[in-house]
């Protein structure tokens, strides 16, 4: 994208009443961004849906100088530019309605990776929510997935740092631009998130710093992530608007039960209750319902070697389907779910475990068979 091209596309985003939907429509119309500026008013009412108060602002000059001084500001720190047609453009964010024109960008992030999860909650996050936080970024780190969050108080720093810990690369979505951060008493993890991700936001360095923008924010959080997963929340709260948003893409969303009166565990109660989020109450079944294969993506992680003769320790469950498989072909899920006497999703979380211990391996089809 050249600097032009990125001057009209801050300009037709800064301009009032047109938002992200709207900019799209005009954008596909017009071809680019400069196309619609320099589009006749006339042409653009005819437009379907584009109506007179709409681009009431669109020509005015006062948006290309002020897109302009972004631009200075953008060159000045290093900032990496996203457009909702280049191919660096979070992939799954590009095909939510109302995705950014533009995103803005720093750190080392690398969107290519095909594993992205949300992991947001309340602030007030318990000892019971950082336990489990932690155990899920710890028994996920296996398969190198992209943490996002927020980079709030509570959920979303536990998520980070948890990131941070095992090396996995993490995002912070931020709800004002990139020359503050909030909270500031995290401004001593900026520097760790950077190395191993970094940033994002759709605003501006001069957009003013509201409450609103954090309800803003967090469809960007549900757009690039292939399913959302919510801590802890209170009856109300914004991750409670994040997990509404990503049903509303088709996303997945799990939430943590908790205790019917533990106040932080309402929300996710509730969301379970009402069958929109999964009941996630082990670390693994997040690998397991969204179909991650530990063979397919990565040489980083080595497996134990060995034998037919077993030389590692295995619970008395994990013993059960070791001796169900052993000496047999490649069995269905379902069936060793019957023949030992043991829930599907019990089984499959020990699957995955014997996995990690390389004592089995899954097979196209939901077959598993020993190593």
């Amino acid at each position: 994208m050249t600097d032009q091209d990125l001057i009209y596309a801050l300009a037709l985003q800064h301009v009032p009443r047109i938002g992200d939907v709207t900019a799209k429509k005009l954008i596909n119309h017009c071809g680019s961004a400069e196309g619609v500026l320099k589009e006749t008013q006339n042409n653009l009412l005819k437009i379907d849906g584009i109506g007179a108060t709409t681009i009431k602002g669109l020509f005015d000059a006062k948006h290309l100088v002020e897109a302009e001084n972004e631009l200075r500001f953008i060159k000045d720190n290093n900032i990496t530019t996203l457009y909702f047609r280049d191919e660096k453009y979070p992939e799954r964010l590009k095909h939510c309605i109302d995705s950014p024109i533009l995103l803005f960008q720093v750190g080392n992030v690398n969107l290519k990776q095909k594993r992205i999860i949300s992991v947001i909650g309340t602030r007030k996050i318990t000892t019971y929510g950082v336990v489990f936080c932690e155990k899920l970024i710890e028994q996920l780190a296996p398969f190198d997935p992209i943490i996002v969050s927020g980079f709030a108080y509570g959920t979303d720093i536990t998520a980070q740092k948890a990131a941070v810990k095992h090396n996995l690369q993490t995002i912070g979505c931020l709800a004002h631009g990139l020359n503050q951060i909030y909270p500031k008493t995290h401004k001593k993890y900026m520097s760790q998130v950077e190395q191993n991700g970094g940033f994002l936001t759709d605003f501006w360095s001069t957009d003013a710093f509201d409450r609103n923008n954090f309800l803003k924010r967090n469809r960007i959080i549900a757009g690039m992530s292939e399913a959302t997963i919510v801590i802890e929340s209170a009856e109300k709260g914004g991750s409670l608007v994040t997990a509404d948003i990503a049903n509303s893409y088709g996303k997945d969303v799990f939430a943590v039960p908790g205790r019917v009166n533990d106040s932080q565990s309402i929300g996710c109660n509730n969301l379970i209750k009402t069958q929109q989020a999964h009941l996630l109450s082990n670390p693994l079944d997040i690998p397991y319902l969204l179909n991650w294969q530990l063979d397919s993506f990565t040489s980083s992680i080595t497996k134990p070697a060995i034998q037919k003769q077993l030389f590692v320790e295995l619970s008395d469950n994990e013993k059960k389907i070791y001796n169900f498989l052993k000496d047999k072909d490649a069995q269905l899920l379902d069936v060793i779910s019957i023949e030992c006497e043991l829930p599907t999703f019990k089984i499959a979380s020990l699957l995955l475990q014997l996995e990690l211990k390389g004592v089995t391996r899954p097979l196209p089809g939901k077959l598993f068979e020993l190593v």
